[in-house]
């Protein structure tokens, strides 16, 4: 896993950079639910980052319920959710939907290019 993460100067706070490759590792499979990521310090000696930074991705990560830390063990790729009751998915689904468009629109992007992008994705999947 190491191997595979890495660090720009993008001008996007490193820490983001850290957290989104995560998210990306997650979703592509790369990291399957309970598989244990490096150790922080792994992370910060391997990228040449202070490890304030690499506590600050996994930290955010795991409030968001992504990983899950256990002291003593590591930390692990959390499990997925039960799933939400029909009222609960739809408000999850739109509170998402909006965020997603608010930060395509912030970043300069236009929203429907990356709805076209994320049904690309998910394609195989279907």
């Amino acid at each position: 896993m190491l191997d595979r993460l890495h660090v720009a100067d993008t001008g996007i706070p490193i820490y983001i950079q850290l957290r989104e490759q995560l998210l990306r590792a997650i979703g592509a499979g790369v990291l399957a639910p309970g598989a244990q990521l490096p150790t922080m310090r792994q992370v910060a000696v391997a990228l040449k980052i202070d490890l304030n930074t690499v506590q600050r991705a996994y930290a955010e990560l795991e409030r968001d319920g992504v990983l899950v830390t256990t002291r003593g063990r590591g930390t692990f790729v959390a499990n997925p959710p039960p799933p939400l009751d029909p009222v609960r998915h739809d408000l999850e689904i739109d509170a998402l939907a909006a965020k997603t468009i608010a930060a395509a629109r912030a970043a300069g992007l236009d929203p429907a290019d990356l709805a076209r992008a994320m049904l690309t994705r998910l394609e195989p999947s279907i």
